[in-house]
């Protein structure tokens, strides 16, 4: 006998639940999958790349807010799949729940396109082989206006325009078009890396950014990178049953403040992991200063059922099965690789354990070594030594005592000695009686004793300070005080720091450095501010373009505050650098012309004044 549970109907209340329309689905679905322009770049490359294209170009107009097309030569599609391939949960990649822990392929995210569709006005054109022609179709808010056949090469090509002009809520949260545009670059760069066998293109408003062709790993990373990057690789290779590791890592020279050139990959995917960059990080211990990060380029290839790619909407981040051995087997390739290619300290065990002699000279002849024993030697003896004891100590550490001349290595030493302490203690300038004495402590604190008391200064953050103020006038004042390089510098960026570059050269004018573009990709300086000291320019113009990548306004003037305020601090002399009498001098006299001369730029002190009463205290 069954028995059913009747529910009587409540009088006065209607159903409250009830099924979403498929077009207000699909945007709640495009909320999860396309956040900005980058997300539509990353869906539409890997569906290209899954189509086994072997060219792919990507075309972006207005950093991806009016046109975002790619265009490939892949498998294309039929008039039905073309047509399918706009539904929620469409998708060729898998048939059944055991292929969501076997997956090789990157976007087998089932509505993708449908999400795109919802939310921009999309065109697809494509054309399979076993086709004499293609199909186009064109889509509105996830309506379809039309579709018809159109002659095209095999392939496809998808048009994204005017993303999400029927949620204006979310286009008013997009970035400044530099932010956006760095972000469809950070997609095309992560994508490219894991496909050199493929040739890409990418366009910006009708400018070619990139054009990297077919090759292999290392040459698709130098392409992205910069041909410096060439001598900086060291490669990272390692097979093990759990895991093999293959790729590149960039000498400590080439680590930087920020992350932007850290890429991991697995089964050809991209994916974050703070876990396996601190593996990283520990194997370069020692080799870089603290608070940099290396560049990597890592690819790992496993099992792929001892992953899970599926615990993060955007796949950026995977779930190992045994992350802890990964760890290990990571941090001691990169250790072994580094020391392997002579970047670290390391211990060769297989060399054959001889010294390394020369060969002797034609006709040269070696005399036996032998032992030379004094026979007359009493250690008991304490009178004067014997004539032959003094005869076998000769030439050793022993020497007889000198008895004549030894007045001679004395003479001047006096005066030398009063000559260089009234150097090193006191610095006295004509007409200027107020500074009396100038000390460096450690090479990282400036002792002044003045009229006032004892300055105690911190050199970084004082000359940080009188650089700012410094470049601050300049920005104002017609003519600025350039000191012009003896040897002009010549630096050699990747595409996406050469765009951040080229948005700020005139600040930088401004402030008064002498660069200019010279060639593609590649800027010279010939000359540097004038109140810059002893500064590597290449690693300065990093740091600077760190900065930049972390936080770029668009507004003109907070641009020109970012400028002066990142390259004073960039260009400001670094603790440990020893500093002569005048030119602390010079700089306690400069930092006590400006403006807020006791902070620096973080509102540290820069200085501790110590006056008479304030060293009653400290006695009393």
């Amino acid at each position: 006998m069954t028995f059913r549970l009747a529910i009587p109907p409540l009088h006065g209340m209607s159903d409250i639940i009830k099924l979403l329309p498929d077009g207000l689905a699909n945007q709640i679905a495009a909320g999860e999958v396309i956040q900005r322009p980058a997300s539509v770049v990353k869906e539409l490359l890997e569906n290209s790349v899954d189509a086994g294209a072997r060219s792919i170009q990507l075309i972006v107009n207005d950093s991806g807010k009016s046109l975002i097309q790619v265009v490939d030569d892949g498998k294309g599609m039929s008039e039905s799949d073309a047509r399918m391939s706009l539904e929620r949960h469409a998708t060729s990649k898998i048939s059944t729940s055991e292929d969501l822990f076997r997956i090789r392929t990157m976007g087998f995210r089932g509505e993708a396109l449908a999400s795109i569709a919802a939310v921009a006005q999309m065109e697809l054109k494509t054309r399979s082989a076993d086709r004499e022609v293609g199909t186009h179709i064109l889509v509105e808010g996830s309506k379809v206006k039309y579709q018809e056949i159109c002659a095209m090469a095999v392939g496809s090509t998808i048009s994204v325009k005017n993303l999400f002009f029927n949620v204006p809520a979310r286009r008013k949260f997009l970035k400044s078009d530099g932010v956006e545009m760095r972000h469809i670059i950070d997609e095309f760069e992560r994508v490219a890396l894991v496909n050199p066998s493929i040739e890409f293109k990418l366009y910006h408003n009708q400018q070619q950014l990139f054009f990297l062709p077919t090759s292999n790993t290392r040459q698709r990373i130098v392409g992205i990178l910069g041909k410096s990057y060439n001598e900086k690789l060291v490669p990272v290779e390692e097979e093990t049953d759990l895991i093999n590791i293959t790729g590149f890592i960039g000498k400590p020279e080439t680590s930087r403040k920020s992350r932007g050139e850290q890429f991991l990959f697995v089964n050809g995917r991209f994916f974050k992991s703070s876990y396996f960059h601190s593996a990283i990080q520990k194997a370069f211990e020692g080799l870089m200063p603290h608070g940099h990060h290396p560049s990597y380029f890592i690819y790992f290839d496993v099992d792929p059922s001892t992953i899970d790619v599926n615990i993060h909407p955007t796949k950026t981040e995977i779930k190992f099965e045994d992350e802890r051995a990964v760890f290990a087997i990571l941090r001691s390739t990169v250790k072994r690789s580094l020391g392997q290619y002579h970047v670290s300290p390391s211990i060769d065990f297989e060399r054959e354990e001889a010294f390394d002699i020369l060969p002797p000279k034609k006709g040269q002849t070696f005399e036996q070594p032998g032992v030379m024993i004094n026979t007359d030697f009493n250690p008991f003896d304490k009178g004067k030594p014997s004539e032959s004891k003094q005869s076998w100590e000769r030439g050793s550490a022993f020497q007889k005592p000198m008895t004549h001349g030894w007045e001679a290595l004395y003479q001047g030493l006096e005066q030398n000695l009063n000559v260089n302490q009234q150097q090193e203690q006191t610095l006295e300038l004509s007409g200027d009686k107020t500074d009396t004495v100038v000390r460096q402590i450690g090479n990282r604190y400036m002792l002044v004793q003045s009229a006032d008391g004892i300055f105690l200064i911190h050199q970084y953050r004082a000359h940080a300070r009188i650089l700012f103020e410094t470049f601050e006038e300049s920005i104002m004042a017609q003519q600025k005080p350039i000191q012009t390089l003896l040897f002009p510098i010549t630096l050699e960026l990747s595409t996406q720091d050469t765009v951040l570059l080229q948005s700020v050269i005139e600040p930088l004018i401004h402030i008064g450095f002498e660069i200019e573009e010279f060639g593609k990709n590649a800027f010279i300086v010939r000359g540097i501010p004038a109140a810059c000291m002893d500064i590597s320019v290449e690693e300065t113009i990093a740091g600077f373009i760190d900065d930049l990548r972390e936080n770029k306004p668009s507004d003109t003037v907070k641009l020109q505050q970012l400028v002066v305020r990142s390259m004073a601090q960039h260009t400001a002399i670094r603790s440990g650098v020893e500093l002569k009498a005048q030119e602390m001098l010079g700089m306690f006299r400069h930092l006590m012309r400006c403006k807020q001369p006791q902070y620096d730029l973080n509102g540290k002190p820069t200085f501790v004044l110590m006056n008479s009463g304030m060293l009653d205290k400290l006695f009393s």
